[in-house]
């Protein structure tokens, strides 16, 4: 896990929001997922510091989600055969019940190898908790060829961006005036 490499203790709490959206620009898409799944979280959850993402792909101004089938696997796989793409990934931090949201976003272009008909059928279905139907991070994937910029965005958590929130948070929590002396 991702959050590991922070040394940051957590514990998985599914939100149980609704992904749905009219929202059409990927990187305001992400982040206001990512804040409905860890505001849903924080409010049964009030003490704790929540954090939330989302990820999406973005492929010729189409945003790219996991897919709900099989086939839908296999038509994502060949529309993202050949072509750079954009990995977003949206991050919100929760604090105090949901009385403070601290969002950011990361972006990497990904590159993607042409596939044989073959290949796209062999990889459809694998990856169906995904975005985009396929995990960059899985060596036995052919698709992937390069990828620009962060490799844990398109993983699925930047922690660049986590840091800064982690951060900011701190920052945040500290109580304002002079220390006190003991």
């Amino acid at each position: 896990m991702l959050l590991r490499r922070l040394g940051v203790r957590f514990r998985i709490v599914p939100s149980r929001v609704s992904e749905k959206s009219s929202e059409r620009r990927p990187d305001r898409l992400v982040v206001m997922l990512a804040a409905r799944k860890a505001l849903e979280v924080a409010r049964r959850h009030p003490a704790a510091m929540v954090l939330g993402a989302d990820t999406i792909v973005y492929c010729r101004n189409r945003i790219i989600v996991k897919p709900r089938s099989r086939a839908d696997s296999r038509r994502m796989i060949a529309a993202l055969s050949g072509t750079w793409h954009r990995v977003y990934t949206g991050v919100a931090l929760v604090l105090e019940g949901g009385r403070r949201t601290l969002t950011g976003c990361a972006v990497t272009r990904i590159r993607a190898r042409r596939l044989s008909p073959e290949q796209v059928e062999s990889l459809a279905g694998k990856h169906m908790d995904k975005a985009g139907g396929y995990a960059v991070q899985d060596d036995a994937d052919p698709l992937i060829k390069e990828v620009k910029g962060d490799l844990d965005n398109a993983i699925g958590l930047p922690l660049r961006v986590v840091r800064g929130l982690l951060k900011k948070a701190s920052t945040l929590r500290r109580p304002s005036g002079p220390p006190r002396r003991g």
